[in-house]
């Protein structure tokens, strides 16, 4: 069979290493034109339609729903336009070069693996065992293919039972591990007194305003830290990052240019982002880029909290529950409403007085009566 009647599935951007098979629109023997749907996948940002490369008679699809399949694996097969020669349908083999097993006695020698840094941090992502993974390149060298090929022959051994997470869950766990493996966290709590506000105030315009003050005041933790190089690049634009929880898991869309939004542009940005969000029809361009996150946890319940820095980002602001409070006013006690306020930081390149700095800016803008 020539690889033109293969059809892999594609690079669906963002860095993206597999999509899960959502539902199939064709089945085998069927005839299809060029950019006719062939199947809906599901990553961790949304639900992709993948249309046909051209037209043909479908001899084979490789992968049932609920599985994931790697970026490059085979996808579809098509009839040959010059006889069959064989196909046989069935499910995909694993490459046997990439997940052969090593000797345990490999791992514990102290054995050096040979493998990039971007092989070694896709293997943590995905929790592949480098020690356990023979390389097919040049010396043994460990490749993505290879890492890719052992994560989902891992994922196909696993014990069965309960919840598998998918989508946008497994997402968030594989960036949760990696943030872990790499910041260090340091987190400052205070609270805004907010007795100044408007009756019927909403707090995320607030917040978001507020965040963009505090930038101005210190704009080091709007920036992004490459931790392979110990460089801190201080972004320009406040490009907000807003952590937004749904059904199928958290999504952190993006408010571009924070500070050019404001009254009624505001309101129907976030507004229309929300909608976005729960009908997972944001386009991939929403979900990247941004240069610090607000997670408004109060919303649900919830003081202070210690949250995670997604690198390269270096802080992230969380919002608390507001609640009524006894509070000095002069020589006199008055009950105030208070709005309990987070910030997490990567110390690597942040110190704790630069975020406490930021702080009392948002702080300073939050109580101010407009």
């Amino acid at each position: 069979m020539d690889d033109a009647d293969r059809f892999h599935l594609p690079d669906l951007g963002e860095g993206l290493t597999e999509a899960e098979i959502v539902a199939w629109h064709v089945g085998v023997g069927d005839n299809v034109v060029a950019d006719q749907p062939l199947v809906a996948v599901e990553t961790d940002k949304a639900v992709v339609e993948i249309p046909a490369p051209r037209a043909g008679r479908i001899k084979a699809l490789h992968g049932a729903v609920g599985d994931r399949i790697p970026v490059g694996a085979p996808l579809v097969e098509f009839a040959t336009t010059t006889g069959d020669r064989g196909v046989l349908v069935g499910e995909l083999a694993e490459p046997a070069a990439a997940v052969a097993a090593v000797p345990a006695s490999a791992s514990a020698s102290g054995g050096r693996v040979a493998a990039s840094p971007a092989v070694r941090r896709l293997a943590r992502t995905l929790g592949v065992d480098l020690a356990r993974v023979a390389g097919s390149g040049p010396d043994g060298t460990i490749s993505s293919a290879d890492v890719r090929a052992a994560a989902l022959l891992a994922d196909r051994s696993a014990p069965k039972g309960g919840t598998r997470l998918h989508g946008a869950r497994r997402a968030m766990a594989a960036r949760m591990a990696d943030a872990h493996a790499r910041v260090v966290p340091a987190t400052v709590t205070a609270e805004a007194d907010i007795h100044a506000w408007a009756a019927g105030t909403a707090p995320m315009p607030r917040l978001i305003r507020a965040i963009g003050a505090a930038v101005r005041v210190e704009p080091r933790l709007n920036a992004a830290f490459d931790d392979a190089s110990l460089t801190l690049r201080t972004n320009t634009q406040v490009d907000l990052g807003i952590a937004v929880e749904t059904e199928e898991g958290l999504f952190v869309p993006v408010l571009r240019n924070i500070e050019a939004l404001t009254g009624a542009a505001l309101a129907a940005a976030l507004a229309t982002l929300e909608a976005d969000v729960q009908a997972r029809q944001l386009p991939p361009d929403a979900l990247r880029g941004q240069t610090i996150t607000l997670s408004n946890f109060g919303a649900v319940a919830g003081l202070h909290a210690t949250m995670v820095v997604v690198p390269p980002q270096v802080a992230i602001v969380g919002a608390g529950r507001a609640r009524p409070q006894v509070v000095a006013a002069g020589d006199q006690t008055v009950v105030h409403r208070l709005l309990p306020l987070s910030i997490t930081i990567d110390h690597r390149a942040i110190t704790g007085v630069e975020a406490c700095r930021f702080l009392a800016a948002l702080i300073a803008d939050l109580e101010s009566a407009t």
